[in-house]
């Protein structure tokens, strides 16, 4: 990439994050990879390297899945991982929770769940004869949500609010959930019997989805060497407060996105919508969080300005999940990965022929 090029996309406005200004915005908050004030992290980069460090002791041979998961809770999205059993969902979700010191409920889904399981309920105090609202395990910073498409589709719906405006809405009382909150869910694709399958606006709440696969054989040899004694969730500490944390979403936030880049996301979303392969392409709030999402992606890389490149690294986690594929495209063997990556290779990159390296 060439010095105009690298200037396109780092030309922030005067004042902001990529000035240099001790304070941008006036709150206290700064570049990703600075020092900050009270509750910041002390460096940006060590952080996010001591998280995704203690997540690949535990998870083997899947750092890109641990870098997605520290990705969406950097970009204050939900995480939903799909794939069979055995394969390190939940215990990726643990993990990622265990590095930081805030609160983390887990919510077992099963087909008897109630919404108010999941919420909470207004219980009676004779003493006081009034009614008291009791918090449900969805009030918590990190809520993992195991094999969520067992539960109905009512208690699905309980958490769509939740999701989408940090809030509980119990007996027209509205509840503010805590800041920052993530839900990362899990669910198997493959056993069907029995289950719920999340319907579309469900799944667009997930900023996005990860397929954990199976490790190599040398990931497998290292599990079984590491992981028989004693389970290596046992020796996580956390790395980061809830302080830094808010903190370093702060950074994220303040990433500069030049107007090309918002340009060839739009694009994106645009090129899904009148693809002949899908009944269905991104939605306006999928649009917005693969923003977000790529903001992340440049502040993990050291980059306080977002390049086309950021938004075509997340762009298959983000939108494939949100994409609805036709009948012609299942029958010749098409699936929504193939057709993001169609997509990709159709867009034009701004500034450039190719897509660019950063």
């Amino acid at each position: 990439m060439d010095s105009q090029q690298h200037t396109a996309w780092s030309e922030a406005p005067q004042g902001s994050v990529l000035s240099g200004a001790a304070d941008p915005d006036g709150t206290g908050r700064h570049a990703p990879g600075t020092a900050g004030g009270d509750g910041e992290p002390p460096d940006f980069h060590e952080t996010c390297g001591q998280i995704l460090g203690a997540i690949n002791t535990v998870i083997d041979g899947k750092a890109e899945a641990a870098r997605l998961a520290l990705t969406v809770l950097l970009a204050q999205g939900h995480l939903l991982l799909e794939d069979v059993p055995g394969v390190g969902k939940t215990m990726l979700a643990k993990t990622l929770a265990r590095t930081i010191d805030c609160s983390v409920h887990r919510i077992q889904f099963t087909p008897d769940l109630l919404p108010s399981d999941v919420t909470g309920v207004s219980i009676y105090n004779q003493d006081k004869h009034t009614f008291e609202f009791r918090a449900g395990p969805v009030f918590a910073n990190i809520v993992i949500g195991d094999e969520i498409n067992r539960a109905s589709a009512k208690t699905q719906s309980a958490l769509l609010e939740c999701m989408e405006e940090h809030q509980v809405t119990v007996d027209g009382h509205c509840y503010a959930l805590t800041d920052p909150f993530m839900v990362v869910a899990t669910q198997n694709p493959i056993e069907m019997e029995g289950t719920y399958p999340l319907p579309e606006a469900q799944r667009d709440r997930f900023m996005a989805r990860i397929s954990m696969g199976y490790p190599d054989p040398r990931a497998e040899m290292d599990m079984l060497e590491t992981h028989q004694s004693v389970s290596p969730l046992s020796r996580i500490r956390p790395v980061a407060g809830v302080g830094e944390v808010r903190a370093m979403i702060a950074a994220v936030r303040n990433v500069y996105v030049s107007p090309a880049v918002k340009e060839y996301t739009v694009s994106i979303g645009t090129s899904t919508r009148e693809h002949p392969h899908l009944r269905l392409g991104a939605s306006p709030r999928a649009l917005l969080q693969l923003l977000r999402a790529a903001k992340a992606a440049a502040a993990l890389d050291g980059r306080n300005f977002v390049l086309p490149d950021d938004v075509a690294s997340v762009a298959d986690a983000v939108l494939a999940h949100r994409l609805l594929l036709d009948r012609r495209a299942v029958t010749a063997g098409e699936n929504a990965s193939s057709v993001v990556a169609s997509v990709l290779a159709k867009v034009p990159v701004p500034g450039g022929a190719g897509r660019l390296i950063s």
